[in-house]
């Protein structure tokens, strides 16, 4: 499952992926379970009128995640007012979107452990991406920050799973990162015969998140989607807000930027349709928001 061959559609990412599952080289990649409160949590939100008091149940069940969504709700992103001081409080000013992706991040930190140097900071990485793309998204006409907080934590949590299931992939890590004559999936496809882009789209999927986060996950470094539109739009949107999420990411660590970034910055920019002066005020939004996390 190389990025030569890409599906077209969502529909044609979930068959890919499931094929693979069944007898291609994702076969014996071990996902983690999706966490029975996550579960709970999907089927309270599908509903045709989703069950406040089941949310509500499920978050004050742990006192980590009841004191994450406080934490949430009391940052600068979302804090006006007087401080968020119960879990009613909390869900109030998120909402119920935005508390349900809050509350999948803190459940899926809690099911796939990262403890490797190779991959050290990886979750708080995910969750300043997650900040960024909630952020974003606020910015944006017509974007899910459900949606997008969700694709922000879940984008490379591949390379996690990875890390438990694969032999060798943490040395895998260290020679994509020092390579250039070939790109980071390559070298992983070279290595594993699959790669973190469509592993972590296989997490998605065994998780049962949304589809079309799903399917951002397996193309987010297929970035000529952008040029093609041969994605979803709604696909697009995520992918190339989450390379702009990146660029500040980058920015705030003092980081060069990726060769992505380098290479797609403009297609990126004109999807979402933000100039460079947009760029440079949300930065500074953001900065406030990223020390705070």
């Amino acid at each position: 499952m190389t990025t030569a061959t890409e599906p077209n559609s969502i529909d044609d990412i979930l068959r890919e992926l499931d094929r693979a599952r069944k007898n291609g080289p994702l076969h014996d990649i071990l996902i983690p379970p999706c966490p029975h409160l996550l579960t709970r949590l999907q089927h309270a939100m599908a509903q045709a009128e989703p069950d406040l008091n089941e949310v509500a149940h499920i978050a004050t069940s742990d006192v980590a995640m009841s004191a994450a969504l406080l934490r949430t709700a009391n940052s600068p992103l979302y804090a006006v007012g007087q401080p968020a001081q119960t879990i009613g409080q909390a869900m109030n000013r998120l909402g119920l979107e935005q508390t349900a992706a809050v509350m999948t991040g803190f459940l899926a930190q809690r099911a796939i452990k990262v403890s490797s140097k190779q991959l050290m900071r990886f979750w708080e990485r995910c969750t300043k991406r997650a900040l960024a793309m909630s952020f974003m998204a606020g910015k944006l006409p017509g974007v899910s920050a459900d949606l997008a907080h969700t694709y922000g934590l879940f984008c490379h949590v591949g390379m996690a799973v990875m890390a438990q299931s694969l032999r060798g992939y943490l040395s895998t890590l260290v020679e994509a990162h020092a390579r250039i004559d070939r790109s980071f999936v390559e070298t992983e496809n070279a290595n594993h015969r699959t790669d973190h882009a469509v592993v972590g789209a296989l997490v998605s999927r065994v998780w049962r998140l949304s589809p079309t986060v799903t399917a951002a996950i397996r193309l987010h470094h297929d970035l000529e989607v952008l040029d093609e539109s041969r994605s979803q739009s709604e696909v697009n949107t995520l992918i190339a807000m989450g390379l702009v999420a990146d660029y500040f990411m980058h920015r705030h660590e003092g980081l060069e930027h990726d060769v992505d970034w380098k290479s797609h910055s403009v297609a990126s920019m004109a999807w979402l349709q933000i100039s460079g002066d947009e760029l440079l005020a949300w930065e500074e939004e953001l900065r406030e928001i990223f020390e705070a996390a």
